[in-house]
């Protein structure tokens, strides 16, 4: 299984960004998704998750409201929007899917069998 994450780039405080991320393997809809986020010599961090039929989904504190996870089972796809970007929004993003979560478990990074490349997202003025 791959996964092709995309979507990163420099923007200003305020400033928004899609993250995509492509699953190569079907069906899609056996995998729940996870966004997580690195910063140099920290540990990967929880951003958001979703579950396989998109119904639930699953956000740190540090990002409820202003980012919204969801997928398109048709095109194999999840998505992170991220608006009202900040300073400390800034690090590698990654995507990760597994099909055997425990929904009460997504936002441990340790469950996650498959992850993606990572693409950096800066956020500065």
């Amino acid at each position: 299984v791959q996964l092709q994450a995309s979507g990163g780039g420099l923007v200003q405080p305020g400033g928004y960004l899609r993250l995509s991320c492509v699953v190569s393997r079907s069906p899609f809809t056996m995998y729940s998704m996870g966004w997580f986020r690195q910063t140099p010599g920290q540990e990967r961090e929880f951003v958001a998750g979703i579950n396989r039929s998109g119904d639930s989904t699953y956000y740190a504190d540090s990002v409820k409201d202003r980012f919204t996870i969801s997928r398109d089972n048709a095109k194999n796809t999840v998505y992170l929007q991220m608006n009202n970007l900040k300073p400390e929004d800034t690090a590698v993003y990654y995507c990760a899917g597994d099909r055997a979560i425990i929904l009460s478990s997504i936002r441990a990074s340790g469950e996650y069998l498959y992850w993606g490349q990572g693409t950096q997202v800066t956020v500065s003025s």
